[in-house]
């Protein structure tokens, strides 16, 4: 869907119509049974518990407009969000977004980045079911998703416990490499474009948040600012350690060397301490689910030195970046 009439700014053409375009010919899923238009939304909620995560993203901090198209930063915005219900083992059902920009923005660009939202949206079943514009000096996005147990028990960070498996499904270390390379001027060679294309849109594992609960994950995280400060979170929150092993990473580490060598880095940094894959790291009492790779054992916390890591790799503390810090 694109603006009819591309050279219309935002303050041009009104907050009303602009949204009016923005809403226009969209389809709700059958649980939303108000969607825009109305001072709230109408959102059923079968399991009788509603997931709620909010997330936001703000224009030079979490995406470029130079790198990304409006259509990009939609898919990614919904993305992110989506995979925080995933990883509480439930199904994204609805979003309500918030959207400021300036106000010499193009509609046909606010019209775009919508389609994009409502594509990712649509992977999941999902709807877009209202939000608010307002004009601000630079693109801002936040996103509030709803969410749907089906029934399960939520997976919480807390529940790892000693001799549990640590395994994940999903890319790690993509969206770093990727960063990297548009940061160096660096693609068109050795297949780079794919890394830098991660970069700019994650692809959550849409659906294994649910397969995780239903095979007794007992605490799970999406990747979100890497994959040792996420495993941090788990094993801070469950009081235990956790130990990665490298050798369960070796597909991932291998899919990056090409980028590394190019850029002089190191894979298994990013794999290591690069977020925003949105993959899912998860604890299981047993083995995990098919198609969940084992990375990791969870040991006791106790240790005889003075301030034991709470996760390490292969035994040893991790001397790397641990992954992303909002401030």
């Amino acid at each position: 869907m694109a603006g009819d009439h591309p050279d219309e700014s935002l303050a041009g053409v009104g907050e009303f119509a602009a949204i009016d375009r923005l809403v226009a010919g969209r389809r709700q899923p059958p649980w939303v049974s108000l969607g825009p238009g109305d001072d709230a939304a109408v959102v059923a909620s079968p399991d009788g518990r509603t997931v709620v995560s909010t997330d936001m993203l703000v224009e030079d901090r979490h995406f470029r407009l130079d790198w990304s198209t409006p259509y990009d930063v939609g898919r990614k915005a919904i993305a992110q969000n989506a995979a925080d219900i995933e990883a509480m083992g439930a199904r994204a059902t609805a979003f309500v977004v918030g959207f400021g920009a300036p106000g010499d923005t193009a509609t046909a660009s606010a019209v775009e980045l919508a389609d994009g939202m409502w594509h990712e949206a649509g992977l999941l079943g999902a709807g877009i079911v209202g939000g608010d514009m307002v004009r601000a000096p630079q693109w801002v996005i936040s996103v509030a998703a709803l969410g749907d147990l089906g029934g399960l028990e939520p997976v919480r960070r807390g529940g790892a416990r000693l001799g549990h498996t640590v395994a994940v499904i999903g890319h790690l270390g993509r969206s770093a490499a990727g960063y990297t390379l548009w940061r160096n001027g660096i693609g068109g060679i050795g297949g780079f474009d794919e890394l830098r294309r991660y970069h700019l849109v994650p692809e959550p594992p849409y659906g294994q948040g649910a397969v995780a609960a239903r095979a007794g994950a007992t605490a799970m995280s999406d990747v979100s600012d890497g994959l040792l400060a996420d495993l941090d979170h788990i094993a801070s929150a469950s009081g235990v350690r956790v130990d990665v092993h490298t050798a369960g990473l070796r597909s991932d580490i291998d899919a990056l060397v090409a980028a590394a060598a190019a850029s002089g880095s190191a894979a298994l940094d990013w794999v290591l301490g690069g977020g925003e894959d949105h993959a899912l790291v998860a604890t299981f009492r047993a083995a995990p689910p098919p198609g969940w790779r084992v990375i990791g054992t969870v040991l006791d916390a106790t240790d005889t030195t003075e301030a034991p890591p709470r996760v390490t790799v292969d035994g040893a503390r991790w001397s790397g970046d641990p992954g992303w810090q909002s401030f």
